[in-house]
């Protein structure tokens, strides 16, 4: 029987598939405030359910926090798990909502119908994507595609505390032989993408301190020293004049894109001054010899995220203060180590001090970079799958922000992850008066049918 038949089944029963969805996302699921706990046990008791309504062994299992789901079916050929997460973002401010967040609805939107409502997109929406084409497959087939499991996250947006101990004591049943990321977008809205690089994140705050409290600037300034200026020329010094980041070793373990790879980022087309135009800049300010795409990628940064010290109020106060402070994180591609930049970068602000100042750092985690190996038997069929939905060759894309639970899938499962999401630009994720597409629900789930049909052939 063709692929054909689940497609249009999915088509037919796409009214009842937004039910659905509109059920889960009436679930108030925040997994950050304590005061939902009880609708985030609901949500994943829905999901259970579900699951087990299509012939998955399906169970909601405690952890310290809020419950993972987990289900499996047995089946031939390759073993696959699909992997999302059931809890959303707090709603506030809530005054900027258009309705109320947890009464979703499917509205008419300027470029065709969506589904409103928090959570719609950041990943309940994408998640049943993929529930959705497993349904369909059994209504025609009689059976679920092949060997799945599925494990769905209730503390995503809270910062998984519990995921990594979860993973480690079920990495048995958890392990396959590819995991399904459904958490990510098209590309510029339009173009279907499988991601197989995310940057890593290090996040560090570093205080200078100098006298041993504030002083007159007009008893004490050229005298003594300023901590803010310490600090200041510290973090100019941390990029050269060409872009590139002067911390000793930061580049060790950063590759180089393949020629492969780069061919096909300039396919797609990636209009740069649209894109900084719109945030009303218009020159690209990374390193000068890389492309925007490769700037936001494939390559290494380090940003200045905030910075303070001294006399902030209204007015003035000539004071010299006696401390001063910045947020600074650094995006890590390839094999860099989060570990050995912190400590090159703390050696590095150290060796700046002039006589007479000193600094404290505190860090603000560390998670290395996700690359995923397009060799793995999955990659290929599944973009394949992926242009032939949507008519546009789908292409191998990075991601510039850091999606954990790709890495967590290689270091304590040894196993590659594909993430392939249907979300667009506009989604307004973790924001008011989010939104997924109908296009892009239903697209999603035509397309999560495609990629199983190909996987398991």
């Amino acid at each position: 029987m063709s692929i054909n038949a689940v497609l249009d089944k999915i088509d037919a029963d796409l009214p009842a598939a937004t039910d659905r969805l509109l059920d889960l996302l009436r679930i108030p699921s925040i997994s950050t405030d304590p005061a939902f706990k009880a609708d985030c046990d609901r949500a994943a008791d829905w999901l259970v359910a579900e699951l087990q309504s299509l012939g998955f062994a399906a169970s909601k299992r405690p952890t310290p926090g809020h419950p993972m789901v987990v289900a499996h079916c047995a089946g031939d050929g390759p073993h696959v798990l699909f992997y999302g997460h059931y809890d959303v973002q707090p709603v506030d401010p809530l005054n900027l909502w258009d309705r109320d967040p947890f009464d979703p609805q499917v509205e008419d939107g300027p470029a065709g119908k969506v589904i409103r409502g928090r959570g719609s997109s950041d990943d309940k929406g994408q998640l049943m994507t993929f529930l959705e084409a497993c349904r369909a497959w059994k209504a025609v087939h009689g059976t679920l595609p092949g060997r799945i499991t599925v494990f769905l996250e209730g503390e995503e947006e809270s910062g998984s505390p519990s995921l990594i101990p979860f993973m480690q004591e079920n990495a048995a049943e958890l392990r396959a032989d590819v995991a399904l990321i459904c958490d990510t977008g098209l590309f510029e809205s339009k173009n279907p993408a499988i991601v197989t690089m995310l940057r890593g994140l290090l996040g560090e705050e570093v205080t200078v301190h100098g006298p041993n409290k504030d002083l007159h600037s007009g008893m004490y300034g050229g005298a003594a020293i300023n901590p803010i200026r310490v600090l200041s020329r510290i973090i100019a010094g941390l990029h050269d004049a060409t872009g590139r980041i002067t911390v000793p070793g930061f580049y060790d373990g950063v590759p180089e894109l393949s020629d492969e790879m780069r061919a096909q980022w300039q396919g797609l087309a990636f209009d740069h001054a649209r894109f900084l135009g719109d945030v009303g800049l218009s020159v690209p300010a990374g390193e000068a010899d890389r492309t925007p795409l490769e700037m936001l990628w494939s390559r290494p940064t380090c940003e200045v995220n905030g910075i303070w010290g001294g006399y902030t109020g209204e007015g003035f106060k000539t004071v010299l203060p006696a401390e001063a402070h910045a947020k600074i994180s650094f995006r890590l591609v390839g094999q860099q180590d989060p570990f050995a930049i912190r400590e090159a970068f703390r050696t590095y602000v150290t060796s700046q001090l002039p006589a007479d100042c000193s600094v404290e750092f505190k860090g603000h985690g560390n998670s290395p970079a996700g690359q995923m190996s397009v060799d793995n038997f999955a990659f290929e069929p599944a973009r394949a799958a992926l242009t032939e939905e949507w008519g546009i060759a789908a292409a191998y894309v990075g991601c510039g922000g850091s999606i954990p639970i790709a890495g967590y899938f290689k270091t304590y499962l040894d196993m590659d992850a594909m993430l392939i999401g249907f979300g667009k630009d506009n989604d307004q994720i973790h924001s008011p008066n989010e939104k997924y597409d109908m296009e892009s629900f239903h697209k999603g789930i035509r397309s999560w049918a495609r990629v199983l049909d190909r996987l398991m052939a």
